[in-house]
């Protein structure tokens, strides 16, 4: 008589399937950061549909998905699903995974139980009407990431998935190796392959932001398997031997350059012209990498706000800047002249579909693509390891973590069909901050550098700023902040740390939306490092006037912080401009 249960490591006959399972649960009332977020708990094996597979889990990977899905935000993936009729009143994530088929479905002819399979995360319904006509998956209103839209992910004994979902393992890998790659991997084969005469071709070029990122570090493996010429855009020169040795061409460094952020306004010639100096600069960059004058045929891009303006115009006439993701914001700005007058696309890019899985896996299976696994992690460690990521702390590359697997590098039955490097990344290398937050802007060719003359009348900074700050701590609660404000007659707070460095700014718009969806209690006692905005924008107090209008404006904000000698010593607000405007 078969076990209800099964411990961890203790892996069930093959295709016999217990009553009962290990898994990490999210609940509504543990959302937050990771480390509370996640519980571990038993509960009942799932069953199947007839086009489903139970995979006896060995590995999964880690990624953003169930960041977000233990917050409860941007999304209640659990309400979401109960609105949708489905009863539990929990979540078991994970997005990628490595494991064996130990139950199938009637209609299932793809895989069989004891195959040693990967899957990708893309499921949606073989019924609807786009589907059965031929359409892309990935347009049909039935698609769902598994293991965040969808139940029974990974992080568990077993995990619940449509057959298509499911790969061949590659041999030469461990269970830990081959957890981590596939949902980026399918990302980047979609960006770059997906989109028909726009799609990577042999001699291409093509500019890679965050080349040592678990994308960027797939898409520079795809490109030189095409026989395409792939530039990394990297935040240090640590990491250039990293990507040049998965295949990059050369590497530029972004702390070079200070030019990032949202386009300045095109009225604002001042603004602009600084803008165009910095970004053709950049461009004269991509050439130098090179050793030619040429510009990418596509810009392989997923920072997104601080970033696209940039992309967009660097890239090749009739080029294609494709992006799958916002990580510096959501709200990029675009000069629609380049995208009119120089024919460019602006492609967006979600995951993949089933063909183009397989694609990407038949070059992780000819030991071409090598998964850029930085870190594993055991079971026990699997909310640290969200931890991690959600305090931006976790290395760059792919992490995954043991779930059926008894101890690392274990699973790999053959030798890799071809040698390949495997690049590490530098010793205790980690995420520091998101990307740059200063200015930005484009339009003229990054050839066309005559010079630009702009008129300023000389004014700087410190001929307007208000001098003293007028601060509080990351722990001094909202409504002791609100009453500085009413006490003082000011419009915002800066919020300065144990070292007097200023860490972010609480303005009335922050106390406002703090107000949104509590109660007067739960807004006044919630923490000003809660609800403040994150960074601080600075200027020091010698910069022109009419440079810190260009910030003010491209970052669409009301004041900044004046420094000297990076100290904070007074504020410079909009309202401040305007009384030199009128004459006050």
């Amino acid at each position: 008589m078969s076990k209800q249960l099964y411990e961890l490591g203790e892996k069930p006959p093959l295709g016999e399937v217990p009553e009962k399972m290990h898994a990490w649960l999210i609940r509504p009332e543990r959302f937050g950061k990771p480390t509370e977020a996640f519980q571990k708990e038993v509960v009942n094996t799932p069953s199947i549909a007839d086009d489903e597979v139970l995979v006896y889990v060995m590995a999964a990977g880690i990624n953003y998905n169930n960041v977000w899905a233990g917050l409860g935000i941007p999304v209640n993936v659990i309400a979401a699903r109960n609105k949708g009729g489905e009863p539990e009143d929990f979540h078991i994530g994970g997005s990628d995974a490595s494991g064996i088929v130990y139950k199938v479905g009637k209609d299932v002819t793809n895989v069989k139980v004891g195959d040693e399979v990967v899957m990708h995360c893309g499921q949606y319904s073989r019924n609807c009407e786009w589907v059965k006509k031929g359409g892309d998956p990935m347009y049909s209103p039935t698609f769902k990431i598994w293991g965040y839209e969808t139940n029974y992910g990974s992080f568990a004994q077993f995990t619940r998935v449509q057959a298509q979902q499911c790969m061949p393992k590659p041999k030469h890998m461990n269970w830990e190796e081959s957890a981590a790659y596939t949902l980026v991997a399918a990302t980047a084969w979609r960006m770059l392959h997906g989109w028909g005469a726009s799609s990577i071709k042999k001699g291409d070029v093509v500019l890679i932001w965050g080349g040592a990122g678990g994308l960027g570090s797939m898409a520079i493996q795809i490109a030189k398997a095409v026989g395409a010429t792939s530039v990394a855009m990297v935040s240090g020169e640590d990491k250039f031997d990293y990507c040049m040795k998965l295949g990059a061409k050369g590497c530029i460094n972004r702390n070079d350059f200070d030019h990032w952020g949202m386009l300045p306004h095109w009225k604002d010639n001042a603004g602009y012209a600084k803008w165009l100096k910095g970004v053709r600069s950049f461009g004269a960059k991509i050439w130098e990498v090179l050793g030619e004058k040429r510009a990418p045929n596509i810009v392989f891009e997923h920072p997104g706000e601080t970033t696209i303006p940039t992309s967009i115009f660097v890239c090749e006439t009739g080029g294609m800047v494709v992006v799958c993701a916002g990580t510096t914001g959501y709200n990029a700005t675009v000069d629609l002249r380049y995208l009119w007058m120089r024919q460019k696309r602006l492609q967006g890019s979600h995951f993949a579909n089933t063909e183009q899985s397989n694609q990407m896996n038949e070059l992780a299976l000819r030991g071409q693509l090598d998964p850029c696994m930085s870190r594993a992690f055991t079971y026990e460690e699997l909310p640290i390891a969200h931890q991690l990521m959600h305090d931006n702390k976790h290395p760059h590359g792919n992490m995954s973590v043991l779930i059926g697997s008894t101890g690392f590098g274990l699973g790999a039955s053959g030798k890799p069909p071809v040698a390949m490097v495997h690049p590490t990344l530098p010793k205790g290398d980690v995420h520091t901050t998101p990307a740059p937050y200063p200015m930005s802007v484009p339009l003229p060719s990054i050839a066309e550098g005559e010079a630009l003359t702009i008129a300023d009348d000389g004014s700087k900074v410190r001929d307007l700023m208000h001098r003293g700050i007028i601060s509080c701590t990351p722990d001094d609660t909202v409504g002791s902040v609100a009453k500085i404000m009413v006490d003082k007659e000011i419009h915002a707070v800066v919020v300065m740390d144990e070292q007097g460095m200023a860490v972010g700014v609480v303005s009335q718009t922050d106390m406002v939306l703090a107000r949104q969806g509590r109660t007067p209690d739960q807004a006044r006692a919630m923490l000003a490092r809660e609800v403040m905005t994150p960074g601080c924008a600075t200027c020091d107090a010698d910069m022109l006037l009419s440079d810190a209008v260009s910030l003010l404006t491209a970052r669409r904000m009301h004041r900044l912080v004046v420094t000297e000698k990076d100290q904070p010593v007074g504020v410079l607000s909009m309202t401040d401009v305007v009384r030199k405007i009128i004459g006050e």
